[in-house]
């Protein structure tokens, strides 16, 4: 985020227009057009139940404008709205609304370049309070007053009970309860409940700690905290104990936002004495209007691990826990219920996280633990708690459950959101030319370039994965998108990072850093493919000899009994689309390099045996089949999942181009068993094709609830039939969903910023299926949806390179 001035004033103005939230077809047009409009902003709801005081997150860069001042509005009703600083750098950087949706609803909201008169009752605080006017004796400051600071060192002389801090620590809260945190060695968490729903941190403490322990009329502090982490503390895991932040050299607290619908704080931990390091730590804490939750976010200067996270235990409570049979992205919890208020009746504690994060679930004398991975140092979570004592509180174990299963459900299915600037727009052209479609992608490409495609080499870090970098298939797919673009005309330097970043994985006897053939994971073959052209361009022996292990594993990986490559030998008798582009090209094209064609039924019988067992009477393509009929996602007859997965279709329709592209035109055949899939494919797609153009995640169920327009799919579908033309493969008549498809994608997804960066929208992070991956519909829709994932970016940069090539005909 590019600086810029942070005096702006939070707008709210009146749109007269129609607005129908069930008919998604007229979504685009429901916003009329007007010059203060910057950008519109298409809103659903994922979840068969209401969400209610729905924060939506707006980036400024995707409203296409950094400046002043900016509202919110939908059709003539105010909608509350907030600038915010969401990562704490002291840029304010978005731009929030507050939405009630129910039950599958959707909404369009405008965002103008116009002031508003709204005055907003603040339903969230952030604060830390000190004493001025006094004098420190010892560890104890006598008189003064307290008076609430933006910033706070912890003067040495600072400790627990020293008098100094109005409650001990910042505090945080909104409308539903409130949150401390001691800001001494003990960095415990504690939790002040309401009887009331109002802000109450301006009247704790006010005279002395022991008040804030008896029934007041904003309510009480309800937890004793103790030897404990409190109400999801973090600190370091020994193996059988957790170590609190205890020993640091210093602790300031920053107030970064103290506002009506979102407050947050930063604690920065100087030199935190752990693990024989000493590490920098900063927390950031945020509460929005009507939430329990806190979000905490971690981010140390150096990776420390394992971190926990927990609960403090108390008698006569409950353990709770979500099913571990969840996906990585989708977010679990663990809980505390029973009577564990200082006031003697029940307390709800919980601690939501992603899945994937957790290594271990566990306990200690004082804490139910969680202990967390941080590779590169940073740790995203969650805490809650619910006091039976509120007005109209939670009174059961039941009613707290539920509450638990619902935020984790809202944390993993996201709203979907949709913005459309008017910045974004300056991209779009009713009639495309060889040379904008290729300027686009250019634009993606460089943006991409510049942020994250250099960190892929051998010995850098992944980002999108959080892991040091390996020989991964999204890290080819991206090699082989640059490679396509400068052989097309773009910047020669997209091709040199190709080579340089595949390169880097070998060394002179052909070995490659990080692959292991034993694994049998044949997404691992997709790389491969820029080993073939490297090979062809420079000669160099080390290209082949690394081609060579790869051709090895195909020729022992295991099959299913007709004759099909398990995706991996962790999924055993699985095949999946996905598998299909990974491996056949590869295969194909190392045949005819160097197996004068040998190899060319073999991979042929794989888009046969797909096709026999993963096609549907539609004509689509279910996402994979398990020959033994055993995987929770297989149906125990057929052994197929259970949906069409658009991405999956859209890897098979790659493959079937690439494959038909490699094949001599003397193996007729062969060429015509994939001709005629492609064929037929291709009427399938154009009759699941959107009127905007795309696909959505899941093909056919354009109106369930949830389901989104996806970006990746429908690159790889306008590549697959772009492509198709260029060879010869397909009419020039698909031409026209071909560019109804390219237009959409640019429309839909692509986003210019302000600094001139490009971004493709509207990915589906990753989808498989085994080990917690149901195939269901629910999980097809939990998986994050996020921007520039390689597995969209790529293709998308892939097809406009077809399209630019067609339309230069």
């Amino acid at each position: 985020m590019k600086n810029f001035l942070l005096l702006f004033s939070i707008t709210l103005l009146t749109l007269g227009c129609d607005v129908d939230t069930q008919t998604k077809e007229t979504l685009p047009q429901l916003v009329k057009p007007s010059a203060d409009v910057v950008a519109t902003v298409k809103l659903s709801n994922p979840s068969e139940f209401e969400r209610n005081d729905e924060l939506v997150w707006l980036p400024l860069e995707r409203l296409g404008t950094l400046e002043a001042p900016l509202s919110v509005w939908l059709e003539s009703d105010e909608v509350p709205s907030q600038l915010v600083d969401g990562d704490g750098d002291g840029n304010i950087d978005h731009l929030v609304a507050l939405v009630d949706l129910a039950a599958a609803e959707k909404m369009v909201l405008a965002v103008k370049a116009q002031p508003s008169n709204m005055s907003l009752a603040s339903r969230t605080q952030a604060e830390i309070s000190i004493k001025q006017g006094g004098a420190w004796q010892e560890k104890k400051y006598i008189g003064g007053q307290f008076v609430n600071v933006d910033k706070l060192i912890a003067p040495i002389e600072h400790t627990d009970h020293s008098e100094y801090i109005r409650y001990e620590g910042p505090g945080i809260e909104s409308d539903k309860v409130g949150y401390r945190i001691y800001l001494d060695w003990r960095n415990g968490f504690d939790i002040f409940g309401k009887s009331q729903p109002a802000l109450a941190l301006q009247k704790v403490g006010l005279d002395g700690f022991e008040s804030y322990h008896h029934a007041a009329d904003w309510g009480l502090d309800i937890l004793k905290v103790g030897e404990s982490l409190g109400m999801g503390g973090f600190g370091y895991w020994h193996g059988d104990r957790v170590e609190r932040v205890a020993h640091a050299d210093s602790r300031a607290v920053t107030i970064l936002q103290n506002g009506p619908l979102v407050s947050s704080f930063a604690i920065d931990y100087g030199a935190w004495a752990v693990a024989d390091k000493r590490v920098d730590l900063r927390a950031v804490f945020t509460m929005q209007a009507g939430s329990r939750l806190v979000h905490v976010q971690l981010q140390a200067n150096e990776p420390i691990e394992p971190l926990a996270i927990g609960l403090g235990k108390a008698p006569e409570t409950v353990f709770l826990s979500s099913d571990d049979n969840l996906t990585g992205h989708a977010y679990a919890h663990v809980g505390t219920w029973g009577k564990q208020s200082l006031a003697g009746d029940n307390l709800g504690m919980g601690l939501l996280f992603k899945q994937g994060l957790r290594t271990d679930q566990t306990e200690d004398a004082h804490n139910w633990v969680s202990v967390m991975k941080s590779p590169s140092g940073t740790l995203d979570y969650y805490f809650l708690a619910a006091w039976s004592g509120e007005p109209d509180g939670i009174k059961t174990e039941q009613g707290f459950k539920t509450l638990l299963e619902r935020e984790a459900e809202k944390l993993t299915l996201k709203l979907r959101v949709s913005i459309d600037s008017q910045l974004s727009a300056s991209l779009r052209l009713d009639q495309p030319s060889a040379e904008s479609v290729l300027d686009i992608a250019e634009r993606m490409a460089d943006t991409e370039y510049r942020t994250k495609a250099k960190d892929l080499r051998n010995g850098g870090w992944d980002p999108e994965r959080d892991r040091p970098a390996r020989w991964e298939y999204t890290t080819g797919l991206l090699m082989q998108a640059f490679d396509d673009l400068s052989r097309a005309g773009a910047d020669p330097k997209f091709s040199a990072l190709a080579e340089q970043t595949i390169s880097s994985f070998i060394d002179e006897q052909g070995n490659i850093s990080s692959y292991r053939k034993d694994v049998f994971n044949i997404d691992d073959i997709n790389a491969g493919k820029m080993l073939l052209r490297l090979y062809q361009r420079t000669g160099e022996e080390k290209y082949k000899l690394a081609a060579g292990l790869l051709r090895d594993q195909l020729s022992h990986h295991p099959k299913t009994t007709n004759g099909a490559f398990w995706h991996k030998q962790r999924y055993p008798f699985q095949l999946w689309l996905d598998g299909v582009y990974m491996g056949m090209p590869f295969l194909a094209e190392y045949s005819k390099q160097f197996e004068q064609g040998e190899s060319f039924a073999e991979a042929v019988h794989e888009f046969e045996v797909a096709k026999e067992k993963l096609s549907a009477p539609s004509g689509l393509l279910f996402h994979a089949w398990d020959e033994k009929a055993v995987q929770n996602w297989a149906d125990p007859e057929t052994g197929l999942s259970k949906y069409h997965w658009s991405r999956g279709m859209g890897w098979y329709a790659m493959a079937l181009v690439d494959v038909l592209e490699i094949l001599p035109e003397d193996q007729r055949e062969l060429r015509a068993i994939l001709q005629q899939q492609l064929t037929e494919l291709a009427v399938v797609l154009v009759r699941y094709q959107d009127e905007s153009g795309v696909w959505y995640q899941i093909t056919d169920m354009p109106n369930a609830t949830g389901n989104y327009l996806e970006a990746s799919a429908s690159s790889m579908f306008v590549y697959a039939l772009a492509k198709g033309i260029n060879l010869g493969l397909l009419p020039e008549t698909y031409k026209v969903a071909m560019m109804d498809g390219y237009r959409g994608i640019v429309r839909e997804f692509v986003s210019l910023d302000p600094d001139g960066d490009v971004h493709l929208n509207g990915i589906c992070q990753v989808a498989g299926l085994g080990f917690g991956r149901d195939g269901s519909y629910h999980y097809y829709q939990s998986e994050p949806i996020v921007a520039d994932d390689i597995k969209g970016m790529a293709p998308f940069l892939m097809a406009s390179v077809q399209i630019s090539k067609l339309l230069s005909r």
